[in-house]
Order: structure tokens, then sequence, then C-alpha cells
């Protein structure tokens, strides 16, 4: 008989990843931010120290694996080295999701000293023109430099470049500058019809083709430089995530700064809290929130109707 364990999400005892946003503030105002952040934008009850602390402790007991860290931006948080430290201590790996503009030399040496599967770095683009006009309060040259002292230290670092119309003509070119700077990969892949994004999707989104297209030159690029590093393209728009996730759920939880348990960041239901249950009564509850109607209903309307991915961000209880 074949052994199927771990085709459903119902066959692990907990998560096999946790996705951690501990704040959404952040200091640029991307064009395309799926969370809508900005340096005024922090939520109203955000984990206070203490209690991001009992996460990540829960987190290792629970033994969770792996822990992804977005935003808002995470090293703007000043417990956010504690909150690492915990999950290290407790055997959990970390991903980092930065712009970059927070690490120095001091913290690329923090970050040396943890356990961390990868740091990645926003850059969405190859000049600072480009860059800081996608990102609104960005630092292209603190960026890359961010890049090249963790690299330096053998950090495990990934470049990561958000298409749109404002920058696709600088795609592959950005891909060389993601090599020269020492990142492992270049990460990037269709926008995500989701926060700032949603809001002003005509003009700065490509159309599908115009992405097709706009791949398969940068997969040319790459391949004429010889592949000196990785090449991830995301395969699905948001729309197509959605449903795929709805046949077959991913074995993680995405805890929004206020610390309540969403079931992916385009969809607004929210199944657990953290301020009152544990991560293994959120994941009980994770997996049944997939099975109720309501969720069924949305994301069978989203391709007809994208408009609903403007409510991706808000908190509706299941």
């Amino acid at each position: 008989m074949t052994d199927r364990r771990g085709v459903s999400v119902g066959d692990y005892r907990a998560p096999l990843f946790l996705a951690w946003q501990l704040t959404n503030r952040c200091s640029c105002r991307c064009l395309h931010c799926c969370e809508e952040s900005g340096p005024d934008k922090a939520w109203s009850r955000e984990l206070s120290r203490e209690e991001a602390l009992l996460v990540a402790a829960d987190c290792a007991k629970t033994g969770i694996p792996y822990a992804a860290f977005g935003g808002g931006e995470p090293l703007a948080v000043p417990h956010v080295w504690e909150v690492f430290e915990v999950l290290s201590a407790g055997g959990t790996a970390i991903k980092i999701e930065t712009d970059g503009l927070r690490i120095g030399d001091l913290e690329a040496d923090r970050i040396r000293g943890l356990s961390v599967e990868c740091v990645q770095v926003s850059v969405d683009g190859a000049s600072s023109a480009t860059h800081e006009k996608v990102r609104p309060g960005g630092d292209f040259s603190a960026a890359c430099a961010a890049i090249r002292r963790l690299a330096a230290r053998g950090v495990p670092v990934e470049f990561v470049f958000a298409p749109c119309r404002v920058n696709a003509a600088e795609l592959e070119q950005s891909y060389g500058l993601a090599a020269d700077l020492g990142a492992r990969a270049f990460i990037t892949g269709p926008l995500m019809r989701l926060g700032r994004a949603a809001s002003s999707w005509d003009p700065l989104a490509l159309s599908p083709e115009e992405w097709a297209r706009a791949a398969e030159r940068l997969a040319a690029r790459a391949s004429s430089l010889g592949a000196p590093i990785r090449l991830s393209v995301y395969p699905w728009d948001i729309v197509a995530e959605a449903s795929a996730r709805l046949k077959s759920p991913q074995a993680m939880l995405l805890v929004v700064p206020d610390g309540r348990v969403k079931l992916l960041n385009a969809l607004p239901f929210v199944c657990a809290d953290l301020r009152k249950q544990t991560l293994a009564e959120a994941w009980t509850a994770y997996q049944a929130a997939w099975k109720r109607p309501e969720v069924a209903e949305f994301v069978g309307r989203l391709a007809a109707e994208p408009r609903l991915l403007t409510h991706a961000n808000e908190t509706w209880p299941l």
C-alpha cells in the first residue's frame, strides 16, 4: 500500500510553518504592498513584547520547524531579536522578509548567529530611481548593502523583485545585480492583487501576457549568464493560489499583528486568536475553517469578482 501521509493538511499534528507579521508598520509605502503597510500603519492592538514571546515559546514547544517573518517591517519591532532567539533556541528555523534598511554590520552579525533559513531583501529595480519610485521611503543603496553584508557572512540571502509597470524594464538587469551582490537566488512572480496593489491595479499591473513575456526574457537572461544564481518564479497569481489552497490548504498558520490567525493573505477570514488560544488549538480551528461554506463561496467568486480582493486585509470572524 502506498504511504500517503502528508497528502492532506489533516495529516499533520502541527503546522509545518508559521507566517508571522509582528507589525504592519514599515518605513516605506510600496506601490504594490500586499498589506498596505506604512510608517503610520501599525495596528492598534499589535502583540506586546510579552505576548509575542509567549507565542514564540509556544511555537518551539509545538515543534513548528519554520517561521517566516514579514509585515510590515519585522526588524522595526524592538523585541524582534528576542523572538528570534527564543525560536532559534527551540529549534525553529527563521526566514526574514525585509526592506534591508536596518541591517548594518551589527545586525548582520546577529543574524549570522541565529538559525536562519534565509533572509529575503526586497529590491524592486536595478537603479536607485526605479527602486525608490516603486518603494517610496526606501533606499536602494541600503538594500544592496544589506545583501552584500549578509552574503559576506555566509547568510543565505535572496533578492526579491515584485514586477509592475514601473520596474518591468529592469527585470533582467536586476537578476544580474542580484548575482553581483552575492544573493543565492532571485525571487519573483506575478504581482499579487492585494492591498495597495489591488487599489491601483489597472495602472500598476502587467497584463498576464506582458508578465509571461517578461518571465521568458528573464529566463533567457539567466541562461545567457550561465545561471549564476537560482531563478525562482512563483507560478500562480493570487486568484489561482486561493483556488489551489481551497482544494489543498497549506500546513501553515498566518498570524497577523494582533495575534489573530487567518487562512491566507488573500482571504479576510479569521479562525483563531493567539491571545486566547494555543497554536495547537489554532491549528485545529484552521483545518476546520477551510471546510466552511462561506470560505468556499468567497474563493469561488474571486475569478469573476476580483474586487473582492480589496477585502483581503480585513478580519472577518468565522
